[in-house]
């Protein structure tokens, strides 16, 4: 028996949609017969009479699948109590439109209430299946913050080294840092573990398992021993597939605590060393194209040499000389290739060799491109073997691997490139075997994305 009622309470999305459709038709016969007078209170009596049928129906349901599927009451009690009075509305305007009883009420009275009872039944439903945010999520932060929804935005940290001293340790690094890497999980809103880090208060509150700070021995820290776990450890934190700390970020955590994870003091007042913070100074050349000058390359060349060629070619921007190279039309480049591209290697910030037919011999051909920024070698053969030559591109600050023999070795040879910023691994071995973090300086982008927990993950079998 448990079981068949399990089913019925799994119909009730499907049956839900009904009283919908039939008190939405209601109102528009509604609004058609009092413009055209077309004497349709027969067709709305009988609209609103199978609207409660069904909302009857639908509440059955819902009721069935909320006891046996594990829902906790205060995730559906408004979803509930405003479907069973849209069943109840639903009823007193079939007995309105029969002119059975409430006859000196005006209808206009009655169809402005089941609008606003249906809609907020639905909004709730909404919610229990998609989250309160469904609707708000893909809006602005400058939107949401006039429509009062708080908005969890990454704070940037740049520091001038020159006003280094007044900064305070906490408020202008350390909680930046983790509302940019922590707060998503461990804030106001979800706090996994009972363990919210985005106040004062709460970090020194702890979790479900205690402290997260432990001044005696710093290193026993939990929110810092789980930074230092291996990526692959059930413990590690984040996990693999949010954005990682730096190896610079994960250290001032822990200059952070040694100095008793003090809230108020400034970086002058600890004396800290200067250099714990230099990847976070300002530098006004982070987003923009490498400050050299290079000859323009004629309009003459470039045109000649796509039609002789599938590669395709084009500016930055009408006001630089630099170029972008894409292989998107070019399946059977192979290494030998690039050479084509020897008129202007200089120009080039950006090349895209997705699914052709390089292999690891392309990094020794790719260092003869002195600016180049961003690389795109997915769907390609590359293991990432002889990865570490590319020390030479100073300006190199993006690396895009996916669905390739990526190996996770490759990882430690990209530390040595000093501007590196962001490399992607989706797919590959070394996506499978992630290293420790505290061997990269860059982020690790491992394309495993998830989507935000909503009520029905909370459903216990």
């Amino acid at each position: 028996m448990t079981h068949f009622l399990t089913f019925l309470g799994r119909l009730h999305p499907l049956i839900v949609h009904l009283p919908i459709g039939f008190i939405l038709l209601g109102l528009l016969l509604q609004w058609y017969n009092r413009k055209q007078d077309m004497h349709l209170d027969k067709a709305i009596s009988i609209a609103f009479l199978w609207a409660g049928i069904s909302a009857v129906a639908a509440c059955i349901t819902g009721l069935l699948l909320y006891t046996h599927e594990g829902f906790a009451y205060d995730t559906v009690k408004l979803h509930l109590w405003f479907g069973i009075i849209t069943a109840v509305c639903s009823f007193i305007y079939y007995v309105r439109i029969s002119h059975i009883a409430f006859h000196k009420t005006p209808v206009i009275i009655f169809s402005i209430l089941i609008l606003i009872v249906i809609s907020a039944t639905g909004h709730f439903g909404g919610n229990i299946t998609h989250g309160s945010d469904y609707l708000t999520e893909p809006l602005p932060p400058s939107v949401k913050r006039i429509i009062g929804i708080e908005t969890q935005e990454g704070n940037e940290i740049a520091l001038n080294e020159e006003e280094l001293d007044d900064a305070i340790l906490y408020s202008d690094i350390i909680q930046p840092i983790l509302d940019n890497k922590c707060v998503s999980c461990h804030g106001p809103k979800k706090s996994k573990g009972e363990l919210a880090l985005h106040t004062p208060e709460a970090i020194q509150k702890g979790g479900e398992n205690g402290a997260v700070i432990d001044l005696k021995t710093p290193d026993s820290s939990a929110i810092y021993h789980r930074l230092i776990l291996p990526v692959d450890h059930e413990d590690h934190m984040p996990p693999k597939e949010k954005t990682p700390l730096t190896k610079h970020e994960i250290a001032l955590i822990k200059v952070w605590i040694e100095h008793e994870a003090n809230f108020d003091k400034s970086i002058g007042q600890l004396q800290l060393d200067h250099e714990l913070f230099t990847s976070f100074f300002k530098n006004e050349n982070s987003s923009e194209l490498p400050p050299v000058s290079v000859a323009t390359v004629s309009k003459d060349v470039i045109s000649n040499l796509k039609k002789s060629t599938a590669f395709g070619i084009q500016p930055v921007s009408k006001s630089t000389s630099f170029l972008e190279v894409s292989c998107l039309n070019f399946p059977d480049f192979k290494d030998a290739d690039l050479n084509t591209l020897k008129p202007f290697f200089k120009n080039i910030v950006s090349i895209n060799l997705r699914g052709t037919q390089v292999s690891d011999d392309i990094f020794n051909s790719l260092i003869k491109l002195p600016n180049l920024q961003t690389l795109k070698l997915d769907n390609t053969q590359v293991s990432g073997a002889g990865i570490g030559s590319l020390q030479k591109l100073e300006y190199l600050r993006t690396i895009s691997v996916t669905n390739t023999n990526f190996e996770a070795a490759s990882l430690k040879d990209l530390a040595l490139l000093e501007n590196l910023e962001k490399v992607y691994i989706f797919n590959t071995p070394a996506a499978q075997s992630p290293q420790e973090n505290t061997d990269i300086t860059f982020t690790i982008n491992y394309g495993n994305y998830t989507l935000p927990i909503i009520a029905t993950d909370t459903i216990i079998y």
